[in-house]
């Protein structure tokens, strides 16, 4: 299988399953603006990874110090916890005092839930994979989080947390979706949306690329819909898996949403076997390009960006990993948009 795919659903979108209307990056901004952490995340020129790259510029928007969590997923889950607090009404610490979210995570997206739930009085419940290091569940553990181990991978613990908020009447906040469940993911997604309009309002020109990498793909698919309202048709928008993981790539290549299998790949927070339905409608509509890293090109990237003193994880520099590696079918006049999204697992 080829380790690079044209996108031959770009413009029009798949057929059966199209974006989903009325995300609003003016509605986060805005509710971020209340909050005391909040401040937009550097962009930095990376003049070092261009020269090795043989390209003009990349630039990335490093998202290692968002809101304290280490990573973009602080924008997604506490961000839908906060609109439901919102909307609940009341004194806001305690505004969700009686309500339980449960999730499962490869690590990120648990502290996010875990410091919305904390925010705003709920309870977080994260279910683990055997995988997940255990560091992610110290610190899940740390923001007063329930942290339980389950199943052998990601799709594993899922479904654990599927059934334990079906059993126990749990509010299920995952950034994965499919049919009958959207309404949360939706808002998780437009949460990420943040990325992109810092990012249109920050750089002074227009890239040629963007480099997304991509788990189930909702990071991926609110900063390319998002900059597609910024900037039109011209950046070209690549998404970069892992080759253990081809969830995107594969589900594009048939035209639906399909589970793939591999084995566990050291890029942890994209080794996702199936994708975001969401995700996958938008980025179908969104994205020129998707390609898969090696578990040695994606070690490649994570060592290229701890050497330009921006340590990171195989999945954080996942997209300067397919820079590197050729994948981004760049010149010497392009300028690469890349984004850093987490910072190293032992911080």
């Amino acid at each position: 299988m080829t380790r690079t795919f044209g996108n031959p659903y770009r413009g029009a979108g798949l057929p059966d399953l199209q974006p989903r209307p009325g995300a609003d990056a003016g509605a986060v901004a805005a509710l971020l603006a209340q909050c005391p952490r909040h401040q937009r995340t550097p962009l930095r020129d990376a003049s070092g990874l261009a020269a090795r790259a043989g390209v003009a510029r990349v630039t990335i928007k490093d998202e290692r110090g968002r809101m304290g969590l280490g990573s973009f997923k602080a924008l997604g889950a506490a961000y839908a916890i906060a609109r439901a607090a919102a909307q609940a009404g009341g004194v806001l610490p305690t505004a969700l005092s009686d309500r339980t979210y449960v999730t499962a995570s490869a690590g990120n997206h648990g502290l996010s839930v875990a410091a919305g739930a904390r925010l705003f009085g709920a309870t977080a419940v994260i279910y683990l994979a055997q995988t997940v290091p255990e560091g992610f569940a110290a610190r899940l553990r740390g923001m007063g989080a329930q942290v339980v181990r389950a199943g052998a991978d990601y799709e594993a613990s899922m479904v654990a947390a599927g059934d334990a908020a079906k059993a126990q009447g749990w509010t299920l906040l995952s950034d994965g979706s499919w049919p009958g469940y959207v309404d949360l993911p939706f808002r998780v997604m437009e949460g990420y949306r943040q990325i992109a309009t810092e990012i249109a309002d920050q750089m002074t020109d227009r890239p040629t690329h963007i480099l997304l990498q991509a788990g189930v793909g909702g990071l991926a698919a609110a900063v390319a819909a998002e900059l597609r309202l910024a900037w039109g048709d011209a950046p070209q928008v690549i998404v970069v898996e892992p080759e253990a993981a081809p969830a995107l790539i594969e589900s594009i290549r048939a035209g639906h949403v399909v589970e793939t299998t591999g084995p566990v790949s050291a890029m942890g927070r994209l080794d996702c076997k199936t994708p975001s339905m969401l995700a996958l409608a938008d980025l179908a509509r969104d994205a020129d390009r998707f390609v898969t890293l090696t578990e040695a090109e994606a070690a490649t990237g994570a060592a290229a960006v701890e050497s330009a003193g921006w340590p990171s994880t195989p999945s954080g520099a996942a997209g300067v990993a397919a820079l590197l590696a050729g994948l981004a079918d760049t010149d010497a006049d392009s300028h690469v948009l890349c984004i850093l999204s987490e910072g190293p697992e032992d911080a």
